[in-house]
């Protein structure tokens, strides 16, 4: 979000679309709709005793006060708890500020946790609510595309470390998740591109025909058209509600949702946490996954140039950072979460709309970065 940029004016409507989570650490509602963040104070329970907001300057300079407001209803104790901006802050230091504000002020089990921000904020909050006084209830409120879209629902929470992302973590659910599409017209032009990556991911490992509703209306989307942006929201939740409904845990069947993730994290940990947007790698990464899916599941020539034509159409990166060559690659990429006893694991593509997550030889991922990587861009963090 800019900063110089105006928060969309509040939506006095309650027109709403309801998506439903049910997992065993929780079954829980994501409301959808314009003018959403006026309507918060429905979401938390009536043994409420008092709220955070956890949050960034940037995003409660811009929705802090109508936050707030809304909040107000419950008549308790409403705190705020800013953090720095951006990736390169996801960590345990950072995380420590939310548990100093939180001890300081006493606050007991009945205490709720708002995470008002992007996936950074969502995921931080939400390690912190897991561990206050061995868990407590939160709320998400997403204000990126990319955090409407997926990492607010499934109740992945975590920070990163030096040599992994998203490596120290819990899986907890949050009690809702409010999804106000009004704040999407605060996003820069780069954040709608990152979240869109994560709209087109689903189709690709799902569904074939919204995978071409991707393609047919990119342009429309990265113009943020209301009605296609609340179709997409809308659908990507009930693609992933339907996921971490049958895997939690990420057991087994969770793990299709890292499409272009394994390329993806290691661009954001060998450029440095915050130089590249999440959704940036990830697009990125679907194009590497789609080159190498061709390689070794014989996913055809002209998928990966379909994969490829929409993530340049929502304006993500198509080549990928060098790295330094093909060692510093492997190394970040053995840092995944799906490697097991040193194999690297890859959600790969038979065909559009189905995946598979398998080992991919060395001289295949070696040809993959060789065709795919910009030469010039060698930075590594």
């Amino acid at each position: 979000m800019s900063n110089n940029q105006a928060a969309p004016a509040a939506n006095a409507t309650n027109t709403k679309h309801v998506v439903t989570v049910d997992t065993a650490g929780g079954r829980y509602p994501i409301h959808i709709g314009a003018g959403r963040l006026t309507h918060l104070a429905e979401s938390l329970p009536a043994d409420t005793t008092a709220v955070v907001i956890v949050t960034n300057p940037t995003v409660f300079a811009l929705f802090g006060a109508l936050v707030k407001k809304a909040l107000s209803q419950l008549t308790v104790p409403i705190s705020v708890v800013e953090l720095p901006d951006g990736e390169a802050h996801k960590d345990l230091t950072t995380l420590n500020l939310i548990f100093d504000h939180m001890l300081g002020k006493q606050l007991d089990r009945r205490a709720v946790i708002v995470a008002l921000g992007g996936g950074v904020i969502g995921d931080m909050a939400g390690f912190a609510a897991s561990v206050y006084m061995r868990g407590i209830r939160f709320v998400q409120v997403p204000t990126t595309l990319l955090a409407q879209v997926d990492s607010s629902v499934g109740g992945k929470t975590a920070v990163n470390h030096p040599l992994g992302k998203n490596m120290i973590g819990a899986f907890y659910q949050p009690i809702a998740v409010e999804i106000d599409t009004n704040v999407l017209t605060s996003l820069p032009d780069r954040e709608i591109s990152a979240g869109l990556a994560e709209v087109v991911k689903y189709g690709l490992i799902m569904d074939g025909d919204f995978f071409k509703w991707c393609e047919d209306n990119a342009q429309g989307l990265r113009a943020r058209d209301p009605a296609l942006l609340t179709q997409a929201i809308r659908q990507s939740c009930e693609f992933k509600a339907e996921v971490v409904s049958q895997d939690e845990r990420e057991g087994g069947l969770r793990a299709i949702l890292n499409l272009g993730h394994t390329f993806g994290h290691a661009i954001e940990a060998g450029m440095g946490y915050g130089q590249w947007l999440h959704g940036e790698a990830v697009g990125c990464g679907m194009v590497l996954a789609a080159a190498l899916s061709e390689k070794v599941c014989d996913l055809p020539s002209t998928s990966v140039t379909r994969v490829k034509n929409v993530v340049h159409a929502i304006g993500c990166p198509t080549a990928a950072p060098a790295l330094n060559g093909f060692e510093q690659w492997m190394t970040l990429m053995r840092g995944d979460k799906k490697t097991q006893a040193g194999e690297i694991k890859f959600v790969l593509m038979p065909k559009i709309g189905q995946v598979i997550v398998r080992s991919a030889p060395a001289d295949a991922v070696q040809a993959v970065l060789k065709a795919h990587c910009d030469a010039t861009d060698t930075k590594t963090a």
